[in-house]
């Protein structure tokens, strides 16, 4: 990386985000063979499982073991989901390096998605941190804000509900505060005001954004999310996801399309392109007929790309 480019993370959800959102069940090989190949094109955090009840979502029987072959990756930061104390039990038994736990914003979206309100929920992610903590592990605590730029259930969610919840979980210890795009409500003008607004409470505990591309728009919001200080932002390859819990909420932010944007402007990734193409072949071949997206894999990248956009 040179002195005057901006690192920006992107983190891939797809093993997570993406999986749980769809019926299929992608086999633990082929998981691993997918992890491998994006690995390989540079991508180096990753969302790999969530630790929930296999009889709820049996994408995810095998978070254990697809955690303990993504941890042999030297450099590669693993972060697992939990929706509540048993889940981070497990998750800091497989040695993830960043747990994730969702916080709704709206009461509607947390009852159905975790079964608490806002404000249990909240009191969950106090009990996590002291688990942690007890236990010695190192591992990053970041409170997930789910639907904090609208939901479908409730609809509008006022912005001093996500700051009042934001001064909650960081008052219950959490280390980084992530604010998602659950249902793909966002629109441009309104994630600058928001990340305005929540940085004045959190802080540099906010750090990353979760964009999905329902209306189109999770390019434009990952690029406005990026000029105001966000640094790290969670994408899936070939936009794979949404939420079982928000209906009508179409995939996530797509990696390829993302990284060649980011890339294309002068950011740093570390991403390989090229590589990441093949990585979606990799992750469609064990997901075979299974719908994906992206304009980059659909029309190429264009010819002699460098990796960066350069006046001539």
């Amino acid at each position: 990386m040179t002195a005057d480019k901006t690192k920006i993370v992107i983190n891939e959800v797809g093993f997570r985000d993406g999986l749980q959102s769809i019926e299929r069940i992608m086999s633990t090989d082929d998981k691993k063979r997918w992890i491998d190949a994006s690995y390989h094109a540079g991508v180096r955090h990753m969302e790999v499982a969530s630790f929930v009840p296999p009889r709820l979502l049996p994408q995810m029987a095998d978070a254990a073991e697809v955690v303990a072959h993504a941890l042999q990756l030297p450099g590669l930061q693993v972060t697992g989901l939990v929706p509540n104390l048993r889940g981070a039990e497990n998750a800091l038994q497989a040695g993830v390096q960043r747990i994730v736990a969702p916080v709704s914003v709206s009461p509607a979206h947390s009852l159905a998605n975790v079964r608490k309100t806002p404000e249990q929920m909240v009191e969950e992610m106090a009990r996590i941190r002291e688990l942690r903590d007890d236990s010695g592990s190192s591992a990053v605590l970041l409170a997930g804000m789910s639907v904090a730029f609208g939901c479908t259930r409730q609809g509008t969610v006022p912005l001093s509900d996500l700051c009042a919840l934001v001064r909650l979980v960081i008052e219950a210890g959490v280390d980084e505060v992530s604010l998602g795009d659950t249902t793909g409500q966002a629109t441009p003008r309104q994630v600058g005001e928001t990340l305005d607004a929540v940085r004045e409470v959190a802080g540099d505990r906010l750090r990353s954004a979760h964009f999905h591309d329902t209306r189109g728009l999770a390019l434009v919001n990952s690029l406005v999310a990026v000029q105001h200080g966000v640094r790290e932002l969670d994408a899936s390859l070939g936009g794979l996801g949404g939420c079982p819990f928000a209906p009508g909420a179409s995939g996530n932010t797509v990696t390829e399309d993302l990284a060649f944007m980011l890339e294309s402007m002068g950011y740093e990734t570390g991403i390989d392109l090229r590589k990441l193409l093949d990585a979606r072949q990799v992750m469609q071949a064990g997901l075979p007929g299974e719908p994906v997206y992206g304009y980059i894999a659909r029309a190429g990248l264009p010819l002699g790309y460098q990796g960066a956009w350069v006046r001539s």
